[in-house]
């Protein structure tokens, strides 16, 4: 694992990028897989370090605004506001893909996604690779599909691992992810922005900033990442109740060992203490960018079930709970 605020660090990440090889990231979101976007085999084999299907789409990071008209075409005003907005930072575009994305990138779909990371180790990394044609990075969260993503380095090691026990060329080490869920994405291919997938940029954000309604994507929208049915799962079964039915969820699993996370008065107010708990953040902030971390606390504690206490309805909550509803699936 190479410390991310060494020059000797980049200079490695760079070095098998240019290779074909594939580096962890850190992003502002989760760590991410990186690739050339612009190399088929290498695009590829993150399919295969991670077990994805071929046909699930990719984001290809970018270094800013510029680089939009290098990877996309039809590009529709809102695009160019939102990127003002919100880049560099937890928002990905999705648009009418330009010749140069390959099938390998875009699930052989007719649109790309695109993002510009704020991470500071990212953002120079991809900056220094990108050169005069913009090029990009794809860059699916870093841990086998369908499992808890990763939100530190350590995450990475322990799931895909370095070569050549591992199936990476290098992790870049940049400290705990500061949102800790994945980047909201807008679908601007056709028609009104619709949401694909929420995050920390919330509908009323996008509302505000454009100026009229953003509703959900419908069933016609392109196939994104994170959108299946059961997704960021830890592989202890998980379930999520209510406060008000934690203690009888907890008599019906007696003789198990139960991992919980809940509010501290909640589990203040247990009759027995379970197996294992945490007490889960106050704020959507707070409980966003612990979220990973905490599910794969829950998933090492050695139980038989996890019980999750939801969290707040509110629409500030929509990314957690989309989360949470796709581990518990």
């Amino acid at each position: 694992m190479s410390e991310g605020s060494s020059n000797a660090a980049l200079d490695a990440a760079l070095k098998a990028l240019e290779a074909g090889g594939l580096v962890a990231i850190p992003t502002e979101t989760v760590y991410g897989l990186a690739a050339n976007a612009d190399n088929r085999d290498a695009v590829l084999a993150t399919y295969a370090a991670k077990g994805r299907p071929a046909d699930h789409p990719l984001i290809v990071h970018v270094d800013g605004m510029d680089a939009i008209e290098h990877w996309a075409v039809d590009i529709p005003p809102e695009a160019w506001v939102l990127a003002e907005a919100y880049w560099p930072g937890p928002l990905t575009l999705v648009l009418k893909k330009a010749e140069r994305c390959g099938p390998w990138v875009t699930g052989g779909q007719d649109t790309v996604a695109l993002r510009a990371p704020s991470h500071p180790l990212t953002h120079n990394l991809i900056k220094a690779f990108s050169g005069p044609t913009h090029r990009g990075l794809t860059a699916p969260s870093a841990n086998t599909f369908g499992r808890i993503s990763p939100s530190r380095a350590q995450h990475v090691a322990d799931d895909l691992g370095v070569k050549p026990e591992g199936k990476l060329d290098v992790i870049l080490d940049g400290g705990p992810c500061e949102f800790g869920i994945e980047s909201t994405m807008v679908n601007l291919s056709s028609g009104t922005p619709t949401i694909l997938r929420h995050g920390v940029i919330t509908r009323e954000m996008l509302e505000e900033t454009l100026g009229f309604a953003v509703p959900d994507a419908g069933g016609d929208a392109p196939r994104a990442s994170g959108r299946l049915k059961s997704h960021y799962a830890p592989k202890t079964r998980l379930e999520l109740v209510s406060a008000e039915d934690l203690p009888a969820r907890l008599a019906d699993l007696a003789g198990l060992k139960v991992a919980v996370m809940a509010p501290a008065n909640v589990l203040d107010a247990l009759p027995t203490h379970p197996y294992f708990t945490l007490t889960s953040p106050n704020t959507v902030r707070d409980y966003g960018s612990a979220l990973y971390d905490n599910l794969h606390k829950l998933d090492d504690a050695a139980s038989d079930r996890i019980l999750v206490v939801s969290p707040p309805q509110d629409p500030d909550w929509a990314a957690i709970n989309d989360r949470l509803g796709r581990a518990a699936a």
